[in-house]
């Protein structure tokens, strides 16, 4: 059964096999790895150590690092298979606004084209509200279709697309009233843990 959970360090070894069909250096959206600094992911320690950062970083009582946002991470897994990770960024800084968005989302290359992003998004814009969100901001880049879609199947409108510092960007608004709405069915075969 597929779920979101928290990130936690007994998913290493899958972990780290989702990152090896990743090619190297490349970013994984809603994944924290911008977190890491100069742990060594190998190692049980240096893992142990960014999944603890993953998870402090939802605490408002904890200051986070300059430049970002306290955000909630989960991960998108099937029993003690590791698929995906995905986050919920509390607020929006500048860069955020311009071309980040409240949520990041990446699916391991061999669990693509399952279903798995556009399901993982509807069950996150459900936990939205009790952070006092109302709407949330969600980008792309401009020639990714199947992000597109995925947004666009959980109630994204498109507000535009824009050059930002990171490229160009699609930008799209759902109203969490409608969250749900055209979201796949395969999301009632799924489900989700806090």
């Amino acid at each position: 059964m597929t779920e979101l959970i928290a990130p936690t360090v007994r998913l290493h070894s899958s972990w780290l096999t989702a990152r090896d069909e990743w090619q190297a250096g490349a970013h994984q959206d809603g994944a924290g790895l911008r977190l890491v600094a100069n742990d060594d992911l190998n190692s049980p320690e240096g893992f142990a150590s960014w999944v603890e950062r993953l998870r402090q970083q939802s605490d408002r009582s904890l200051p986070v690092g300059e430049g970002r946002v306290h955000a909630t991470h989960w991960w998108i897994v099937d029993g003690e298979t590791y698929l995906g990770a995905i986050d919920l960024r509390h607020y929006l800084n500048a860069f955020l606004l311009e071309g980040g968005g409240h949520i990041g989302y990446s699916i391991r290359p061999s669990a693509r084209r399952q279903g798995l992003a556009t399901w993982a998004l509807g069950a996150v814009l459900l936990k939205a509200p009790a952070l006092g969100l109302d709407r949330v901001l969600l980008t792309c880049d401009d020639g990714n279709a199947g992000s597109a879609r995925t947004i666009e199947s959980n109630g994204g409108v498109l507000e535009d697309v824009r050059s930002t510092e990171i490229g160009v960007k699609r930008r799209y608004w759902i109203a969490l009233d409608d969250a749900g709405h055209g979201r796949s069915s395969m999301a009632a075969a799924r489900t989700t843990a806090s």
